[in-house]
């Protein structure tokens, strides 16, 4: 380099022409250049970032951003359970706000006049003053079954009795699998196994009777003779509010108030509903409770209640349009844009329920 800089200094200060000093000059730059190249080119050594580009790959995982709860439980979808990953995303339509669970609970055989504002019911009511009330809501028919199988067929599909059935028809969650999402059924004291028998007593979530008749999906063999999908059915021991994008939630006999008084009613949902709204995903997921049939038949069913509890809901709001099990099945379909099964389509869903957005 010495020999070099003195030749460069030389022909400079000598007048030359131009001519002899651009060569060397240029010469230097392209031997600069080509160490440069070289050392890039040079393998790393193990464990060191790769560059590529003008950035280097991390060797560590990257994983998809999403939010987390508080106890550090990741929010983003789970697998749904046909395999095919996270749920899909399906705008709300019909002035639904997006909702990332929904669970609905029924409870049993009660006018809407003998539980809302009742005495035997403070913690209903309490519930209620903080939640959205559809005043104007009724069930399909009776007795209880048809109208368990309305709530996810949009039908009753010819059911008019509470005996046991085997059916074969499209159904939610038939359409909440084929949009990519999750469910589960919880039914109280229900035996594991794909339990297909009509009524059994003190499962291993406690004491009382599981009824197949409030429990619809055992009812389509779609489910109930595909084990993977008939697994998805199980007690309240396995109860998980996280557990799948949409949730029925079906007490036993006496917690249901079918057998027993208003007040057991009452002091279950008490105990049950916080572990619903405790949940960190229940920000933006919504709870529905109804009653399966009334005494009456008004509206087919009777007059029954059906409160949203949500923090997306209208806190004391109160709807009043015409409503049945068939609008709360289109709430959920157009939560998730899943399209309609038979009776909902023509059902109004229940957006009033909501605060607007």
């Amino acid at each position: 380099m010495d020999r070099l800089s003195a030749k460069m200094a030389d022909v400079a200060g000598s007048g030359q022409s131009r001519s002899v000093g651009r060569p060397v000059i240029l010469a230097l730059v392209a031997a600069v250049v080509v160490a440069i190249v070289l050392l890039w080119r040079t393998p790393a050594s193990p464990g060191a970032p790769i560059a590529s580009g003008s950035a280097a790959v991390s060797s560590s995982p990257v994983a998809t951003p999403s939010s987390t709860g508080s106890a550090g439980q990741s929010t983003s979808p789970p697998p749904s359970a046909t395999g095919s990953g996270s749920p899909a995303s399906g705008a709300p339509v019909g002035g639904l706000p997006p909702l990332r669970h929904v669970y609905v609970l029924i409870m049993e055989n009660k006018e809407y006049g003998r539980v809302v504002g009742a005495q035997d019911a403070p913690f209903l009511d309490e519930l209620i003053d903080h939640s959205a009330l559809a005043t104007n809501y009724h069930a399909i028919t009776h007795p209880s079954e048809p109208n368990y199988i309305a709530l996810v067929a949009g039908s009753t599909l010819g059911v008019r009795d509470d005996g046991v059935h085997d059916l074969s028809a499209p159904n939610l969650f038939d359409q909440v699998e084929a949009a990519g999402r999750s469910w589960a059924v919880f039914a109280e004291n229900v035996p594991l196994d794909c339990f297909r028998g009509g009524d059994e007593e003190n499962g291993a979530d406690g004491p009382g009777k599981y009824a197949r008749k409030h429990e619809p999906a055992i009812s389509f063999t779609s489910i109930s003779r595909n084990p993977p999908r008939c697994a998805r059915i199980t007690n309240f021991s396995r109860f998980d509010p996280e557990a799948a994008d949409f949730e029925l939630i079906v007490p036993n006999l006496c917690h249901d108030t079918h057998d027993c008084p208003v007040s057991t009613g009452d002091d279950f949902l008490k105990g049950f509903v916080p572990r619903i709204t405790g949940s960190p995903e229940f920000a933006n997921s919504v709870l529905f409770i109804t009653w399966d049939e009334g005494s009456t038949n008004e509206g087919g069913g009777g007059h029954v209640a059906l409160v949203a509890v949500s923090p997306l809901a209208r806190p004391g709001g109160r709807a009043n349009d015409a409503a049945n099990h068939y609008s709360l099945l289109r709430t959920v379909e157009d939560a998730w844009g899943l399209g309609c099964l038979a009776e909902s389509c023509s059902a109004k869903n229940l957006a009033g329920l909501f605060a607007p957005r």
